[in-house]
């Protein structure tokens, strides 16, 4: 599974956290999960925690999904 790429963060004076993909906001935090998060970037991959808690992370079912019959309108 390729690692996530182009997720940053940003704290700002009031304790909120910004998560940013490619520029664009993807999340925001504030509060105790705004410190959660702070301590588990400081302590793992910083690239894989943003995408799980923005959700935005492959699961590994694509194929799976591509393939079921629901999802084959239109392609024979």
């Amino acid at each position: 599974m390729p690692q996530p790429q182009g997720f940053s963060h940003e704290q700002r004076a009031d304790g909120t956290v910004v998560i940013t993909h490619r520029g664009r906001a993807a999340g925001t935090l504030r509060g105790g999960r705004a410190e959660k998060f702070l301590a588990e970037v400081a302590s793992g991959d910083a690239q894989l925690v943003m995408a799980r808690w923005t959700g935005a992370y492959k699961f590994g079912n694509e194929r799976t999904a591509r393939n079921h019959p629901r999802n084959q309108s239109g392609r024979r």
